[in-house]
C-alpha cells in the first residue's frame, strides 16, 4: 500500500506541475500570443484563463489598449557642437487588436524597441544636429513634440501599420551649467525689456487716450461753436426779413398815403377847375372886397400907385359915370399916389 500511495502520489503532482504549465492568465486589454518551439503561432487568445502544451509552448501578453512608453537620457548634438541630453521622453501609443499578430510576427513582442525607442533616438538626434543651441533649448522646444509625434506616425504607418501616436512629451534638455546661466541673463535681460518695452505701451496709450480726449473736446467746442455760429446767422437773416418786411410794409403805407394825396390833390385841382368859373371868380371878387376895412376912392387915381401889400387892384364904375380905382389895403398899410399917401 504504501508502495501504491507513494506512485499516486507523484502521479497527482505530475499532473499538477502539468496542468500548472498548462494554465495561464492573459490580462484584461491584452492579447495572448503563442510560441511553439520558436515559432510564432497564428491562434491569439483574449483576457483571462487559458490552457497551453506545457514545456513545449509558451505565451506572452501583448497590451492592446493605451500604453505609455518611456525614453530616458537621451543625448542630442546641436549644430554648435553642443552635448545635451533630454533627460525623459514619453510616448503615448496604441497598438489595434487586429495589427497585432503581423506586428508581433515581424518586431516580436517587444516591437515599441524597435520602432519606438530607437526612432526616438533617431529622430531627436536628427533634430538636433539641424539647429542650434538657442533653437533647442528655447526657440524651437515648444516644436520638438509635434515634430517627433509627426515623424514617428510617418514611419509607422509604413512598417507597422495599426500602431497610433497619440501624443509625445519631452523634458526640458539639460544643458552645461554655464551656458545655462548665461540663457538666465539673457532671459533676465529680455524680462528687463519686456517691462520696459510695455511700460513704454502703457505711456503710449495714456498719451493716445490724452490725445484722443483732448480731440473729442476739442471737436464738442468747434461743433457747439458752429452751432452758436449758425444760430447767429440764422437770427441775423430774421432780422434782416423783418427789417425788409417792416420797410416793405413802411414803403406800402408811404405810397398808399402818397396815392391817396395825389389822388385828393387830382381831385381837388379838378374841382377847382370845375368851380373856378368867371361868375365864380366874378362873385370872390366882390366877397374879398366887401371884407375889406378901408376902401379908396378917386376919380384920377395915377397909375403907379403903390398900394403896399394890397391883395388886388380893380377899377369899377361910379353911379356918376367916371372910373375909379378901388385899391384893398390892408389893415396897418397905406396907400401911397404920386402926390403922397392917401
Amino acid at each position: 500500500m504504501s508502495g501504491r500511495g507513494a506512485v499516486l502520489l507523484a502521479v497527482a503532482a505530475s499532473a499538477a506541475l502539468l496542468l500548472g504549465a498548462a494554465l495561464h492568465q492573459v490580462p484584461e486589454g491584452h492579447l495572448g500570443v503563442y510560441y511553439r518551439g520558436g515559432a510564432l503561432l497564428s491562434s491569439l487568445s483574449g483576457p483571462g484563463y487559458r490552457i497551453m502544451l506545457p514545456f513545449v509552448t509558451r505565451h506572452r501578453a501583448v497590451q492592446t489598449t493605451l500604453q505609455t512608453d518611456e525614453v530616458k537620457n537621451v543625448p542630442c548634438g546641436t549644430s554648435g557642437g553642443v552635448m545635451i541630453y533630454i533627460d525623459r521622453i514619453e510616448v503615448v501609443n496604441v497598438l489595434a487588436p487586429h495589427a497585432v499578430y503581423d506586428i508581433v510576427r515581424n518586431f516580436t513582442a517587444d516591437y515599441d524597441k524597435a520602432l519606438i525607442f530607437n526612432k526616438i533616438h533617431h529622430e531627436l538626434n536628427q533634430f538636433c544636429s539641424a539647429h542650434t543651441l538657442h533653437e533647442v533649448y528655447i526657440g524651437l522646444f515648444d516644436q520638438i513634440d509635434d515634430n517627433l509625434k509627426l515623424a514617428l506616425q510617418q514611419d509607422l504607418n509604413v512598417m507597422a501599420p495599426g500602431i497610433t501616436i497619440q501624443a509625445v512629451r519631452v523634458t526640458k534638455p539639460k544643458i552645461p551649467e554655464a551656458i545655462r546661466r548665461n540663457f538666465e541673463l539673457v532671459e533676465t535681460e529680455k524680462t528687463k525689456l519686456l517691462i520696459a518695452t510695455e511700460k513704454q505701451k502703457v505711456v503710449e496709450k495714456e498719451a493716445e487716450t490724452e490725445r484722443r480726449r483732448a480731440l473729442i473736446e476739442a471737436e464738442k467746442v468747434a461743433q457747439v461753436a458752429k452751432i452758436q455760429y449758425q444760430q447767429k446767422i440764422m437770427e441775423t437773416l430774421i432780422g434782416k426779413r423783418i427789417s425788409e418786411l417792416e420797410d416793405a410794409a413802411f414803403l406800402a403805407r408811404e405810397k398808399a398815403k402818397a396815392d391817396a394825396n395825389f389822388y385828393t390833390a387830382q381831385k381837388a385841382a379838378i374841382s377847382n377847375k370845375m368851380k373856378l368859373t368867371p361868375a365864380y371868380l366874378e362873385l370872390a371878387k366882390y366877397q374879398a372886397i366887401a371884407t375889406n376895412t378901408k376902401l379908396y376912392f378917386g376919380n384920377s387915381l395915377p397909375p403907379g400907385l403903390l398900394l403896399g401889400s394890397c391883395a388886388f387892384n380893380c377899377v369899377a364904375a361910379s353911379s356918376a359915370g367916371d372910373t375909379q380905382l378901388i385899391s384893398k389895403v390892408g389893415e396897418g398899410h397905406l396907400g401911397h399916389g404920386r402926390d403922397g399917401p392917401l
